[in-house]
């Protein structure tokens, strides 16, 4: 990490609807169109991809926080488009979206490629798309007003951003079943205690531990936790043989780089470590 990022914070407004920020290892994106409670236009999820790809290839950045502003942290897709004609799902869209629409380039499969952990901070409701794409991020943290509101099938769609695939593998598949059917909205208390939150804190300290979070990764040697996070996805479809065969081949690669020295070198002396990604 160069001296200048971990110093200095670089804020960078690409558009109103999306705002970057980037200093001591942590990348904090946060969707800012409060007054529609931050639903996803389309502009809005170009830029939020392109945002996203730009935190996991920048060396400088170790973790990513996404987060929203005002009272939600996302209500979803910007139905009001959508109904007049214009938005994500109206009819003008929908007749051209095999065309226009390229699946690998969306925050979701981009959230599920990334290396970079990622920690989504809720401060406000997540419905629908919102509540997907929060469920993407490898850890929530959440408000104690957040919510989350799986009302897919009360809108008449299905969850069409990962989270079919995700929630049965976070909560079982009957909970994810009684979840995805009922169209519920869980309360934050809710969401912890079926397994869908990591932490629940007070709204005011909201980005502070989410900070404080992202910096006690951060520390750590982020080659290793990219390594890590890459095992852990694919240790979902492997068999235990064929995943151990591809962590001995992590490890192989690990042990030849400055931070394990480092690691080891920081541990004898009995002082903090400085990994350089390297």
């Amino acid at each position: 990490m160069s001296e200048t990022s971990s110093t200095t914070a670089e804020l960078v407004r690409e558009a109103p609807e999306v705002i970057y920020e980037a200093a001591d290892g942590v990348a904090v994106i946060t969707l800012n169109r409060p007054e529609r409670l931050n639903t996803i236009s389309g502009p809005m999820l170009t830029l939020l991809t392109e945002l996203l790809i730009r935190a996991n290839e920048d060396p400088a950045v170790r973790v990513v926080i996404l987060t929203g502003t005002g009272r939600a942290f996302c209500a979803g897709l910007d139905l009001v488009g959508a109904t007049q004609g214009t938005g994500i799902g109206s009819e003008s869209q929908a007749a051209n979206v095999s065309v226009n629409l390229d699946l690998r380039n969306t925050p979701p499969t981009v959230l599920f490629a990334m290396d970079k952990p990622t920690i989504c901070a809720l401060n406000g409701a997540a419905a629908g798309y919102g509540m997907d794409t929060a469920m993407g991020c490898d850890i929530r943290m959440m408000g104690e007003s957040a919510k989350l509101a799986a009302a897919f099938v009360k809108r008449g769609v299905v969850p069409e951003s990962g989270g079919t695939w995700i929630l049965p593998r976070l909560i079982g598949w009957s909970k994810a079943a009684e979840l995805i059917f009922t169209g519920r909205t869980l309360s934050a208390q809710q969401s912890l205690d079926m397994g869908l939150a990591t932490h629940v804190v007070p709204d005011a300290e909201l980005m502070t531990r989410a900070r404080e979070l992202a910096a006690e990764i951060a520390a750590n040697a982020p080659l290793a936790v990219q390594s890590a996070k890459r095992l852990m996805r694919m240790g979902m479809n492997e068999t235990f043989n064929d995943h151990v065969h591809h962590v001995y081949l992590q490890f192989l690669q690990l042990i030849r780089t400055q931070d394990f020295r480092e690691g080891m070198t920081s541990f004898l002396e009995k002082r903090p470590p400085d990994f350089k990604a390297r």
